[in-house]
């Protein structure tokens, strides 16, 4: 095997951020904070409980004006599609600021996760960590206790933590979020899958290695159950190769590594797969994984595919 001087790590579901070594964070809309927008709420969502004895009820309270999640996160996507972070930024933090003027705190939460996974992917350690904090605080300031939106912002926070070498503070939310989603989502969900590719990620950092194995098992087992899950499925099989390169040293893991290595660029070159952002991305930070390995031709062609698809977009 070939292997460059230096091993970036990957990060996937679903935003990534760079560390010493390549491993995936799956990032996917389907799977991260992304999933805000189906959170269907009502009114009752944006008021609180009022005590019929308590007189604060009498006093003025200005209403909320919730801002519109679904189109903000449909604009946010044209600009990620097009790898336009800047815009992305703009974007984000005009509709903080609506949400924030509104009182609506559900808005500030769904912008706060997409924040942290923006600053994590453009490697900006404590704009990243503060959105972090931000969003923390709100799930207690809402009361949303087991919440699937609860359980995905304390993925995403995970995560972030996670891609700035805190693995420790990582694996306490990774296990909270991991105990939301098996409760609340079917086995088959796709979020479920991209907890456990992200949960391996930080057991392979906490030397774990048995434990990472079985989640990023799980993790693939979930995924190839969901449509274009081949994506995710890749993800994973580069994440087992860096494991077993940690695990057994570069000699005894060569074979392996080699068959997860064609099974992922097989992987990645489905024909029905859709050519869209999300899937540049993927090619996009799953290259250097290739190239560290030694398959150089394979680095150029998806770093090439990826090149083409945002200008494309």
């Amino acid at each position: 095997m070939v292997y460059n001087k230096k091993q970036i790590k990957i990060y996937t579901n679903f935003h990534f951020t760079f560390c010493t070594k390549y491993s995936i964070i799956a990032e996917k809309r389907t799977q991260g904070s992304e999933f805000m927008d189906k959170e269907k709420m009502d009114i009752t969502d944006y008021t609180d409980p009022i005590c019929p004895f308590c007189t604060d009820q009498f006093k003025k309270q200005p209403p909320v004006h919730p801002i519109p999640t679904g189109r903000v996160l449909e604009k946010l996507d044209e600009h990620l599609g097009r790898n336009d972070y800047e815009s992305a930024e703009r974007h984000l933090l005009y509709w903080l600021g609506e949400a924030e003027d509104g009182r609506d705190r559900h808005g500030m939460l769904t912008v706060e996760n997409e924040l942290m996974g923006l600053y994590r992917k453009t490697n900006r350690r404590e704009k990243a960590l503060e959105s972090v904090k931000k969003a923390l605080s709100l799930i207690d300031e809402l009361n949303l206790g087991i919440a699937v939106v609860a359980g995905t912002t304390l993925t995403n926070a995970a995560t972030v933590y996670k891609a700035f070498a805190m693995p420790e503070e990582s694996i306490k939310l990774f296990e909270k979020a991991k105990a939301i989603y098996e409760k609340e989502l079917s086995p088959d969900d796709s979020r479920l899958g991209g907890l456990y590719n992200n949960l391996g990620l930080t057991l392979t950092d906490l030397k774990r290695f048995d434990e990472a194995e079985e989640y990023y098992n799980k993790a693939m087992n979930v995924m190839s159950q969901n449509k274009n899950g081949e994506l995710e499925v890749a993800i994973t099989y580069l994440n087992l190769c860096d494991l077993y390169e940690a695990k057994l040293g570069s000699e005894q893991s060569e074979k392996i590594i080699d068959e997860y290595i064609e099974k992922a660029y097989e992987l990645l070159n489905r024909d029905y797969l859709p050519k869209n952002g999300y899937y540049a991305f993927v090619c996009e930070k799953c290259a250097p994984t290739f190239g560290y390995f030694g398959r150089f031709l394979y680095q150029k062609e998806l770093s090439d595919r990826a090149r083409d698809i945002y200008e494309r977009n």
